[in-house]
């Protein structure tokens, strides 16, 4: 199992680690906004991003 990942520091972004994996997350569109990760069973679920208009 390959358990290393390469991340580029010099961008701004969110990553989460679920079922081994490295995933990005979406950012909000226009810039302004939030992101939301939730939490299931002790698992991470799934995760929302709102953004303001």
């Amino acid at each position: 199992m390959n358990n290393k990942a390469e991340v580029n520091l010099e961008e701004e972004a969110l990553y989460r680690v679920k079922n081994g994996k490295l995933e990005k997350l979406d950012k909000p569109i226009t810039g302004f906004g939030e992101v939301i990760q939730k939490w299931q069973d002790g698992k991470l679920g799934r995760y929302e991003v709102k953004y303001t208009k």
